[in-house]
């Protein structure tokens, strides 16, 4: 595309394509390459971005990365690794820090240095952290515009040669001065304004047409956000003959979900879809699973069996003009799946595994979607006339609820039996300081023997929760302290301690007459037993939401069942609220007390249920969902 750009180099951070994002949304184009892209990429840039990645710059093998960018006479702003990139372009050394930084941190400018990319922004400022190296010795004529408490280059400049450095992710929303930073920068790059709205649906309304030129387009509907906006999309760019919408009762819905997708649509005036039940190929598939990737992976390949089913009942590949298979995927499903030749695999997503990547391999898979976050999302589906019922849903995966059932062979392995202890031994190490001696005289520390998925500084990581439990009521609720900044601080010094504890949680509920001894690792499926005992525990809590009026105030709640209790007919359950824009980067919502309280004590009532936690830990250093 000939025009004035922002290129974004990818060193396989999941935040590259949010910066591209960013600077898009603030009007300037912008385009990703690779760090590798020979000097001709870089023809009508007026600026360049190195973005974070997972990798760090002494490892054996890092990203491929042409150094003769560096001598390019256009503005240059590292983030993350892109800073360690800058840092050592002219001669500066990076290593291990002292301290990681994951999470909130406070940025202090230098008041004896101006900065163009700091104009306008107040000298302290909330910055979020992803990394557990940093820069020990700047870069030859480098100054230092701003530190943290843990990193005295934290932010730097070398004017002369038009090139800044952040450890910070200023492409987050967490970082509130991120987008001002970004907008200085490409005022600093004599960048004029050449993106909106309009431009990004004109642009994928005419790939759309240009992908799918000659045949006809089968979509999965799971009911969310994404598939939905994708059916619109398609339907706009090709006409309603020429696009088939499918909604599959895979027996991971939530309660009565596929009902309500159905009605929601014919309220719309969808009528080229058709829904059906195959609930029990999806049971079958994963049967007997622990694994959480073999899981998803099962999910995935089982849609493909599905489709070729309904492919021939319908006599679809009969019609004289072939389909392609179109699917939601957002760019971050992409990322986190490994997609991007740097980046590394958070987890394996249904629309990333084995027959999928074959279809995309032969030019059979349409993404209109691929390019774009949550919220861009959101904003087609609201241009595009979509109701709130159906664009400000929760986001709500293909898997559904399948991803919330964590499974076990009731056992744990030797090595995670000792990980188990040296967590339990590591967290009895970290003193909790945010809270008074009359809140902490009868506070209970301990770690559960279930894992869940984290990411911490683009890496993957597999760790237990931390469980925080105050004083317990003789009905078996407990106190949940009311200041929720104090649990958030304190959720991120026990991660940013711990090399075994990925997440912090609270300790809601816990059936009267139990003593902690009693809850043991179960043997446990997803089955369709467990499905329905989520659905029952979720059903509580969307309501509660809906009628609260806090469903439209949070981005997500998810409901994890954990296979955690007295016996395998029973289990504990997670609550998940979070709030995010992006899904890059997320905290967990607090809600008000007496919600919380009407949740926890209706669900209590299920006689299912040994337990309750909150999950109160932000995203990094964990996921979202568990697995």
């Amino acid at each position: 595309m000939n025009r004035e750009k922002i290129v974004v180099l990818d060193f396989g951070s999941q935040y590259a394509h949010l910066i591209a994002k960013r600077f898009r949304a603030l009007g300037y184009y912008s385009e990703i390459a690779l760090p590798s892209a020979e000097l001709a990429a870089f023809e009508g840039a007026k600026g360049i971005v190195f973005s974070g990645g997972p990798a760090s710059v002494y490892d054996e093998k890092v990203p491929e990365f042409n150094s003769k960018i560096l001598e390019l006479d256009v503005p240059i702003l590292g983030l993350c690794y892109g800073h360690y990139i800058v840092q050592l372009g002219y001669s500066g050394k990076i290593g291990k820090a002292e301290v990681g930084e994951f999470g909130f941190a406070t940025l202090n400018l230098n008041p004896a240095v101006k900065s163009p990319l700091f104009e306008g922004i107040e000298p302290s400022q909330q910055v979020w952290m992803s990394h557990q190296d940093g820069v020990l010795q700047m870069g030859e004529g480098f100054e230092v515009v701003g530190s943290t408490k843990d990193c005295p280059y934290a932010a730097t400049q070398n004017l002369a040669k038009k090139r800044f450095s952040l450890q910070c992710h200023c492409e987050v929303k967490d970082t509130p001065c991120g987008n001002q930073i970004f907008e200085n920068f490409a005022k600093f790059c004599q960048m004029g304004k050449n993106w909106d709205d309009n431009a990004v649906l004109n642009h994928i309304i005419e790939s759309i047409k240009k992908d799918a030129e000659g045949k006809k387009v089968l979509l999965f509907l799971s009911g969310g956000v994404d598939s939905t906006v994708a059916f619109a999309l398609l339907n706009k760019a090709l006409g309603n003959d020429r696009v088939l919408g499918l909604h599959i009762d895979n027996g991971f819905m939530r309660k009565n979900e596929s009902a309500n997708v159905a009605a929601a649509y014919k309220s719309h005036g969808f009528t080229n879809f058709i829904a059906t039940d195959a609930s029990e190929s999806f049971l079958k598939a994963i049967e007997g699973l622990t694994d959480p990737q073999r899981k998803r992976m099962a999910v995935g390949e089982n849609f493909i069996t599905v489709r070729d089913k309904f492919v021939e009942e319908q006599k679809l590949d009969q019609d004289p003009v072939p389909y392609m298979l179109a699917q939601g995927t957002l760019y971050p499903d992409i990322i986190e799946s490994g997609g991007t030749k740097n980046s590394h695999t958070i987890k394996t997503h249904h629309n990333r595994v084995d027959g999928i990547q074959k279809l995309i391999a032969q030019g059979l898979i349409i993404e209109p979607l691929k390019d774009l976050y949550k919220d861009e999302v959101r904003k087609i589906g609201k241009m595009l006339g979509l109701e709130d019922e159906l664009v400000m849903r929760h986001p709500f995966p293909g898997p559904g609820l399948s991803i919330n059932v964590l499974c076990s062979e009731g056992v744990l392995s030797e090595e995670d039996k000792d990980e188990l202890k040296k967590a339990q031994e590591e967290f009895n190490g970290i003193a909790i300081t945010e809270f008074c001696e009359n809140c902490t005289k009868d506070l209970v520390k301990s770690v559960l023997p279930v894992k869940s998925v984290g990411v911490q500084g683009d890496f993957r990581t597999y760790r237990f929760p931390a469980c925080l439990a105050f004083a317990q009521d003789e009905k078996g609720f407990f106190h949940v302290p009311k200041v929720h900044e104090k649990i958030e601080k304190t959720s991120s010094t026990i991660t940013n301690s711990s090399k075994f504890l990925n997440r912090t949680i609270l300790k809601l509920y816990q059936k009267p007459g139990l003593k902690d001894d009693d809850l043991k690792l179960q043997k446990g499926y997803c089955t369709r037993d467990r499905l329905d005992q989520l659905r029952e525990v979720d059903n509580i809590v969307l309501t509660e939401l809906h009628a609260s009026g806090w469903y439209s105030k949070i981005f997500q709640h998810l409901t994890i069942d954990l296979p955690f209790a007295t016996s395998g007919d029973k289990a504990s359950f997670v609550l998940r609220p979070v709030v995010s824009e992006d899904v890059m980067t997320a905290r967990f919502a607090w809600l008000p007390l007496d919600l919380l309280d009407k949740i926890v004590r209706k669900i209590a009532e299920l006689e299912f249920v040994d337990s309750l936690y909150l999950d109160c830990t932000n995203k990094p250093p964990a996921t979202f969902g568990w697995e």
